[in-house]
């Protein structure tokens, strides 16, 4: 199923997209809560009902009515928390030969995640950036998750089954503002705190089965084999495969539910994708030639993000009006 958040006259809805239409469903099951944060709390129950409504529209059995004019926000817009993880080796590893340094053996040894703005995530549409932000903003391509039940020191082995489904997200980056706050050893935070994209739809992981592979050798949970791309302006600057993981998502929940509860709710991304972000492509550029012009995100650019089976999300990146600059507020 691909499920979604909508709102109509500024009421947010929870509905399910079937061959190109959506459908509230509450209309369909009053059982279902007409949120997605409600929906997420019920697990596997409500979860059920709505494959239940999404199987008798399918089958022509139920008639629903479809929603016309409504504004696609993101699946899950209240997440009760947003954690992103860095699990993508090859990411780590080129990041930091092209910074000369070596690859941290550490990285092998666990996975890592920092907590970003769960009040900033955002769907489609537009990306609206304060004018510190475009010093060397920067896009980076991942996938999400979403849990649907409460957990506490759970094991990789069972972790799967607390996830309720797959998402684009583009965790945008304002690099300058978070390298400089990084050398003091906290962070990232206003690199990262102005938007967290996640769309078009949440996608549950029946929806995956065809494309599930082995995980790496020695590490345990679902992987898929789900091509991943970027496009800027109609030009793809970045390609790479959900399958690269190192870490898999059971054994990122893990660590992340280790003496202490995850929730409903709560959003994990996969980390960037090997060439998923602009940081990553100019260091190599500039590694390969002395000559090679950088590229950032500036305003008016078109950012779509495509992942098989979960969709393509698409953005605008625009300057809001405010001048306010706190690189200029530095002693």
């Amino acid at each position: 199923m691909k499920l979604v958040s909508y709102k109509t006259e500024d009421r947010e809805h929870l509905g399910i997209f079937i061959n190109g239409h959506i459908y509230n469903l509450n209309s369909c099951d009053k059982l279902i809560p007409d949120n997605m944060n409600e929906f997420l709390w019920g697990g596997d129950e409500l979860m059920d009902h709505a494959r239940k409504v999404h199987a008798a529209i399918s089958s022509g059995k139920m008639e629903a009515k479809e929603e016309l004019f409504f504004e696609l926000m993101a699946p899950v817009p209240h997440p009760s928390s947003c954690r992103d993880a860095y699990a993508f080796r090859q990411h780590v590893e080129t990041a930091r030969r092209n910074r000369g340094v070596p690859m941290i053996p550490e990285f092998d040894q666990y996975p890592v995640f920092y907590f970003t703005n769960h009040n900033a995530i955002q769907g489609a549409g537009e990306i609206e950036c304060m004018p510190d932000h475009f010093n060397k903003l920067d896009f980076e391509l991942e996938v999400a998750v979403v849990l649907n039940k409460k957990g506490r020191n759970i094991r990789a082995a069972d972790a799967d089954s607390f996830i309720a489904g797959f998402m684009i997200m583009n965790d945008m980056s304002a690099r300058t503002l978070q390298m400089e706050e990084m050398l003091l050893n906290l962070g990232p935070a206003k690199g990262k705190d102005f938007s967290t994209v996640l769309g078009p739809w949440l996608v549950t992981p029946d929806e995956l089965e065809k494309y599930k592979v082995a995980a790496k050798p020695g590490h345990t949970g679902n992987t898929y084999n789900l091509s991943m791309k970027c496009v800027v302006n109609g030009k793809e600057v970045s390609a790479g495969n959900l399958a690269d993981m190192e870490w898999t998502f059971a054994e990122i929940i893990e660590r992340c539910a280790y003496g202490c509860d995850v929730l409903p709710g709560d959003v994990i991304g996969s980390g960037t994708v090997g060439t998923g972000c602009f940081l990553e492509l100019n260091g190599t550029g500039l590694l390969n030639d002395a000559s090679y012009q950088s590229q950032w995100l500036q305003p008016g650019d078109l950012v779509e993000m495509e992942v098989t089976g979960l969709g393509m999300l698409g953005n605008i990146i625009t300057k809001a009006k405010d001048e306010f600059s706190i690189l200029g507020l530095k002693k």
